[in-house]
């Protein structure tokens, strides 16, 4: 059968998962009367949630006596990891752009790495229905934008499909809004290369980019099959980078992808992408091959992660209420495991053995790893993130910039800037972008911008829209001011009171309402001024027999508290706390309890 694998590559939000959905109805994978949900692919429960995706994954169609493999991937950076794997899986790939939009940041980091593996795009401008779309100053964007990543002058001659994932049409002609996805089928077919490899003559080789686990078949390892074929029970090894063989087995199980379903087959061909089980140490980017084979094939090298956690056992004096996977051996495990699935993470532990240092590509990707262990019934204690320094040949020291672009509403465009070069950021581009909005582009350090995203959504009433992408590793820009507001500290262990609460609402912000648990140590609101106050959140009304005199008591009417999700949490905290992170509750707390600890370690760190 004619074969050809290719990804789908696009900014986050810019329709690449309901494009496949299209794809699957029209090819005929799903039955006409068939329910199915939509965005059928983003089968995660975090991806269902947030509308994004976090995982890549294969899928296949069959259109018109041709197999098309294709991947849909991850639109944000931080998952920039999944992607960079995966790309060494395809032939070709489809380059989505929205056509108000245009090419954003993280477009830039995919369609560079796949320009540079010498891919040649299709490029659709997708959501041409916008009311406020501007097809044609995108294409000379997305056009620049090849210019700028050195593409070649094949890749330039792209062709460009003008279409609605949504409605599920695709033309040649910008002004039709009908039709269906036939031409993208044509030109997947015409435009991408079948893969180039041998069958026939040659052992079995296959580069391992992605890995899952299945309850009943185990370690489950993802790929395209480089040369050769392989059968049910064969015996093959896995070799790691070095050419050195770290397990030998048999290939107990063969899959192949149909639709959203892995179908079990006798046999896989060179060029197909398929799962394997059957080892039980092999990993991401080890090669599995014939036994008689010795060479490793060469594994795309992944960025290095650019921002760390601390991982810590959860020492509260609520530890173990909610959760059921408390010990530090547990929390070692789950991390291995993810560090082994996920290349872009990083784990380090601790000498004390109670705390892991997780590295990583963002905070939303930190964010999701830890909102995964908490459903699973960890309990955690997690620091502020801090950027990973480096030294240049020069002995400098260096950190991580990013490209910050930002989309507002040109009143609040003056207030952004201002942030921005509080946060040390340079405004490197400004341009109106139609419809009353201006787009600003910053380089800025990593370390700034920490924080600022909810920052961000006040000062612009929730309308503006920020995109961030690894830049470099530049200058260290020197102290960047933190949280300029305290917090509210509860001086003792009980239950929070209304009668206590009252007054403390004129203090600042309240994170805690009537009837909450609370500890020594445990942040229970925000100072309106810039430091620490300890109160007694838990102090109830005297009771007495004598009657108020109006007749009746004055009821304490509260604000309802401000609550903050996993991410607002981490980004919120200081260098001092910690977030408490059960299956149940998000908790603000001091990293040490204790009011002289406190002023122990400030006095240590005033010293140093």
């Amino acid at each position: 059968m004619n074969l050809r694998n290719v990804a789908i590559i696009a900014h986050v939000d810019h329709g690449k998962t309901t494009l496949v959905d299209q794809l699957f109805r029209q090819s005929g994978t799903f039955r006409d009367n068939q329910r199915v949900e939509e965005r059928a692919m983003d089968s995660n429960d975090l991806e269902k949630e947030r509308g994004i995706t976090i995982l890549a994954k294969p899928t296949s169609v069959e259109w018109e006596g041709t197999r098309i493999n294709i991947v849909d991937t991850p639109g944000h950076a931080d998952f920039g990891g999944e992607v960079e794997r995966i790309l060494s899986m395809v032939d070709g790939v489809i380059l989505l752009v929205d056509s108000s939009e245009g090419a954003m940041p993280q477009t830039k980091f995919v369609t560079g790495k796949a320009l540079k593996l010498g891919l040649r795009p299709i490029v659709v401008v997708n959501k041409i229905d916008r009311p406020d779309e501007r097809i044609q100053e995108v294409l000379d964007e997305v056009f620049d934008l090849f210019v700028s990543l050195d593409a070649t002058d094949e890749q330039l001659d792209f062709p460009v499909l003008y279409a609605s994932g949504r409605n599920g049409y695709a033309n040649e002609d910008p002004s039709l809004r009908e039709g269906t996805l036939k031409p993208l089928f044509q030109k997947i077919v015409d435009h991408v290369p079948p893969p180039k490899v041998e069958v026939e003559g040659t052992p079995f080789t296959f580069l391992v980019t992605l890995l899952d686990r299945d309850n009943f078949l185990g370690r489950i390892l993802t790929g395209r099959v480089n040369s050769g074929v392989v059968k049910v029970n064969q015996p093959i090894h896995a070799i790691d980078m070095d050419g050195k063989v770290i397990e030998t087995g048999r290939a107990s199980k063969i899959m192949s992808f149909r639709g959203l379903d892995r179908v079990p087959v006798d046999e896989a061909r060179a060029g197909d992408i398929i799962s394997l089980a059957g080892l039980t140490v092999a990993t991401v980017s080890n090669t599995i091959a014939d036994t008689s084979v010795t060479e490793a094939i060469q594994a795309q090298p992944i960025d290095p992660p650019t921002l760390s956690m601390r991982f810590a056992v959860n020492d509260s004096p609520m530890a173990g209420r909610e959760g059921s996977k408390v010990t530090s051996r547990m929390i070692r495990d789950r991390l291995e495991r993810e560090a082994e699935s996920n290349v872009a993470i990083k784990v380090t532990e601790s000498e004390d053995r109670d705390s892991f240092e997780v590295a990583g590509r963002g905070e939303l990707q930190l964010g999701v790893l830890i909102e995964t262990m908490r459903r699973e019934g960890f309990e955690l204690g997690i620091s502020r993130p801090r950027v990973l320094f480096r030294t240049d040949e020069n002995g400098q020291k260096t950190e991580p910039y990013e490209t910050v672009v930002i989309d507002v509403d040109d009143e609040y465009s003056g207030t952004v800037v201002d942030k921005m070069n509080q946060r040390k950021g340079e405004m490197t581009d400004m341009r109106p972008s139609g419809g009353g909005k201006t787009r600003i582009t910053f380089s800025a350090p990593s370390r700034g911008l920490i924080g600022y995203h909810g920052e961000f959504l006040s000062d612009t009433r929730g309308t503006g829209i920020m995109n961030r992408l690894f830049e470099k590793y530049g200058p260290h820009k020197g102290n960047i001011e933190g949280r300029k507001n305290g917090v509210l500290i509860s001086n003792g262990n009980g239950e929070a009171q209304s009668y206590a609460l009252g007054p403390l609402e004129e203090r600042g912000i309240l994170f805690v309402g009537h009837g909450e648990a609370l500890y020594e140590g445990m942040i229970v609101g925000e100072n309106a001024k810039t430091d620490d106050l300890e109160v007694n959140p838990m102090k109830a009304k005297q009771l007495t027999n004598f009657r108020a005199s109006g007749g009746k008591d004055d009821a304490v009417r509260l604000t309802p508290p401000k609550k903050m999700t996993l991410e607002q949490a981490i980004a919120y905290i200081d260098d001092d706390e910690m977030v408490e992170v059960t299956p149940t509750k998000i908790r603000l707390r001091k990293r040490h309890l204790d009011p002289h600890e406190r002023k122990r370690a400030s006095r240590a760190k005033q010293a140093a």
